[in-house]
C-alpha cells in the first residue's frame, strides 16, 4: 500500500505466480524470469507487448475494462482477485469507508450466542468486540486485539493454531482483500507497516498479492485448557457496517470439539463469574 503503481505491483506478482505450462504454452527450459514473460501476458490477453508493458510500469494508466477482463483470463485470476484488479485498473469503483465501531444490537446479538465463540473483526482485522466463548478461545494470547498481529507477532500462535501457515496465508489474503476495498484505510495502512517492519513471514506472503475474502473455512486449534478442537468458521457481512463481519464458530454436533466447545462454554461462564465476584468484592471494600 503506498504504491504509485500498484497495479504494476500486482500484474508483475500475479504472472510470476503463473507457469507457461499452467496456461498451455511451450516451456523452453531456459527462463530468466519466474512464472510468465510479459510478452507471453500480452499474447494471452490480445494486447500488444508494449501495451502491457506501459501498464505495468505505471506509463498507462486508463485501461479499458475488456483489457483488465483479458488480463485477469490470461493470469488465472478469480473473482475476488479480479474485482481487486478492477478496483486497481479503473477509478470509477470508488472507495468505501470501514465502519470503526460496533454497533450495541450487534453486540448484544453477539453475546446472545453463548454456545459458540463470536466475535465481530474490523477491516484491519482488529477485534472490535467478542464474547465471552471467543475470548476463552483466544485466552492464550498475551493480547487479543488484531488477528494478524496475534498470528505473526504473538510466539503463542505457532502452539495454536495446528496449521500455522495455512492461517497465515489466509490471513494475509484476507487483508489484501480489505485493502483492496478499503484501499485508503489509515488503520489497515499502520498494520501492513508494523508487520512488514517486524514479521519477514508477513512481508513474503504480502509481496504474493492473494486477494482471497476469508468467508468460510474448517480450523484446528490447539487449546491449552480443552485440547485440540476442529471448528467450522463463517464470517458474515454485517451490511449495515462497511467492512465488518461476524466471525462465528461451530463445531460438528455430538463430536469430540462440541464436547470441547461445552467445557469452554462452562470456563467461559466460570471466569465472568469470579470477574463479578471480583468486582463486588472491590465495591464493597471502597464502601468500607
Amino acid at each position: 500500500m503506498g504504491s504509485n503503481n500498484e497495479l504494476g505491483e500486482y500484474l508483475r506478482a500475479r504472472r510470476a505466480m503463473v507457469t507457461p505450462r499452467d496456461v498451455g504454452l511451450l516451456d523452453g527450459g531456459d527462463r530468466r524470469v519466474l512464472g510468465l514473460r510479459r510478452d507471453e501476458v500480452a499474447l494471452l490477453a490480445g494486447v500488444s507487448t508494449d501495451y502491457y508493458i506501459r501498464l505495468e510500469q505505471g506509463r498507462e494508466r486508463n485501461p479499458s475494462e475488456q483489457v483488465l477482463r483479458a488480463i485477469a483470463a490470461a493470469l488465472w485470476l478469480d473473482g475476488a482477485a479480479t474485482g481487486h484488479l478492477f478496483r486497481l485498473g479503473l477509478p470509477v469503483f470508488a472507495a468505501a469507508s470501514a465502519a470503526p465501531t460496533v454497533a450495541p444490537e450487534l453486540v448484544r446479538l453477539m453475546d446472545g450466542m453463548r454456545d459458540v465463540p463470536a466475535f465481530v473483526v474490523g477491516a484491519a482485522q482488529d477485534v472490535l468486540a467478542a464474547n465471552a466463548m471467543a475470548s476463552e478461545l483466544y485466552c492464550g494470547f498475551a493480547r487479543y486485539d488484531n488477528l494478524l498481529r496475534m498470528i505473526f507477532l504473538d510466539p503463542f500462535a505457532r502452539e495454536f493454531y495446528v496449521d500455522w501457515d495455512k492461517a497465515a496465508r489466509t490471513a494475509v489474503g484476507n487483508l489484501r482483500a480489505s485493502s483492496s476495498q478499503f484501499p485508503e484505510d489509515e488503520r489497515i495502512e499502520r498494520i501492513v507497516g508494523e508487520l512488514s517492519v517486524r514479521s519477514p513471514a508477513f512481508t513474503g506472503l504480502w509481496a504474493r498479492y492473494e486477494v482471497r475474502p476469508r468467508t468460510q473455512e474448517d480450523k484446528r486449534f490447539r487449546h491449552s485448557r480443552v485440547g485440540e478442537v476442529r471448528l467450522h468458521f463463517e464470517a458474515l457481512a454485517v451490511t449495515s457496517a462497511p467492512g465488518q463481519h461476524l466471525s462465528v464458530y461451530s463445531a460438528e454436533p455430538g463430536s469430540a470439539s462440541a464436547n470441547a466447545l461445552f467445557l469452554l462454554r462452562r470456563l467461559a461462564e466460570q471466569d465472568s463469574a469470579s470477574t463479578v465476584q471480583d468486582t463486588t468484592t472491590e465495591e464493597q471494600d471502597v464502601r468500607s
